[in-house]
């Protein structure tokens, strides 16, 4: 059971780079929220930051040891070299992500990865923006070898980062990159964060609730979404359901306060739910009018 966020017409096609799915799970509820341009995720550009495309660079890959990065995560001034996936798609801090990894250079990451250091960056790219400069290490936990010398791997989002100088390009991308760490509110209300994380979490279950009545499925309310999670994560695990509008994630990813975060997420998910109301009000009136016809 899982509820996806999503806009289909803006969700990512697999290429032939890789294959992937990901789904954010909810222990109450089956509901597919679809919404158009008037509810959540609009074909408009959400994204208020200035992005900034990579550089170029020669050469091949220097993987820094896996115990050498755990220790620089707390340093967030100092540089670490990260071999970049590109992908159109953005992973979370705390979200798993699936992928077949067969073109030939990834195939190539895949193969010094795990004998070296099982995390790299991911980074969203499109056709139209080009390649973002922020992105989430996605660390290796599972993986398999098939036949014909692709892989399949499942990723855990850690800390995200932000790249600051490209070194590599070949056999695949390798850039310098500083760790990314939400900072406290400039205002110092950092208090109401749980307040706040709590307001999300009642927006979330009137959107399933009101998903499922409009699906035609029971109008159950969902529980414990937060999962013990503290706000941080938690607007890390919301922004990841927004599946379907990654700049928006993008721009959910890039924010360093997690009150910002929350607010942002919490309209997000009004518009969602003032539409679905309206949209479930206006299946109900064709409903009634159809059978007081009959």
């Amino acid at each position: 059971m899982a509820l996806h966020v999503c806009l289909p017409q803006l969700r990512a096609k697999p290429t032939d780079r890789f294959q992937y799915s990901l789904t954010s799970r909810f222990p109450t509820s089956s509901a597919k929220i679809k919404v158009d341009k008037h509810g959540l995720l609009s074909n408009s550009d959400f994204c208020l930051c200035s992005w900034q495309k990579m550089g170029t660079g020669i050469s091949i890959l220097k993987c820094s040891s896996s115990d050498n990065n755990q220790s620089d995560v707390h340093d967030s001034n100092k540089l670490v070299e990260l071999p970049l996936f590109p992908l159109s798609l953005v992973l979370f801090p705390g979200t798993t992500l699936p992928l077949q990894i067969f073109e030939f250079k990834y195939r190539i990451m895949m193969h010094t990865l795990l004998q070296s250091d099982l995390r790299f960056g991911i980074v969203y790219s499109d056709n139209s923006t080009g390649t973002f400069d922020v992105g989430c290490v996605g660390e290796i936990v599972k993986h398999e070898k098939l036949v014909d010398d692709r892989f399949f791997i499942i990723c855990e989002g850690q800390e995200r980062f932000r790249v600051i100088n490209l070194v590599r390009t070949k056999p695949y991308l390798v850039a310098e990159v500083q760790w990314l760490e939400d900072r406290p509110s400039a205002n110092g209300q950092d208090q109401d964060l749980e307040s706040l994380a709590l307001e999300v979490e009642t927006c979330m279950k009137d959107v399933i609730r009101i998903s499922n009545k409009l699906n035609g499925e029971p109008e159950k309310e969902a529980k414990d979404l937060r999962r013990n999670l503290f706000p941080t994560p938690f607007s890390f695990f919301v922004g990841s359901t927004f599946e379907g509008a990654p700049k928006e994630q993008q721009a959910l990813l890039e924010l360093e306060d997690t009150a910002l975060r929350l607010r942002r997420e919490k309209e997000t998910l009004k518009n969602t739910l003032n539409y679905v109301a309206a949209a479930s009000a206006v299946k109900d009136a064709l409903q009634y009018s159809s059978s007081s016809e009959n």
